[in-house]
């Protein structure tokens, strides 16, 4: 059994000065109202947060997968454990339902299409630059 422990730290919207104000750690409040089951293995500790490294617990590399992987099953667990992340703020469903009604049809679609060109035009930046 292996664990790692890294500092905890205000998100990173504080370090590109896009928030005012004293930085808060917003990690403790994220992990408490989830909705989904607590993982044992994440502890907070004063300013650290110790869990648990395991073969299973890895980011997806995606060269990795096999050829016959479901890209649209993947994505959607990944969509599925950012919603309950969001569902613990309180009111958020009803937010979420509401700003989801206002959108035009296609709109997912036409915004994935847009973050998927800006960060291929990032990553070109950073590739000439090194």
């Amino acid at each position: 059994i292996a664990r790692e422990a890294k500092a905890l730290v205000p998100s990173s919207c504080y370090w590109v000065g896009e928030s005012d104000g004293v930085p808060e750690i917003m990690y403790p409040a994220i992990i408490s109202r989830a909705v989904r089951c607590l993982d044992p293995f994440v502890q907070l500790r004063g300013k650290w947060i110790v869990r648990r490294l395991s073969p299973h617990c890895c980011r997806v590399e995606l060269h990795a997968m096999p050829a016959d992987r479901d890209e649209l099953k993947l994505l959607h667990a990944m969509g599925w454990e950012t919603a309950n992340i969001h569902l613990g703020t309180p009111n958020a469903a009803r937010d979420i339902l509401r700003h989801l009604k206002k959108q035009s049809a296609g709109w997912l679609h036409t915004s994935a299409k847009e973050m998927s060109k800006a960060v291929e035009a990032d990553w070109r930046a950073w590739k000439k630059s090194v």
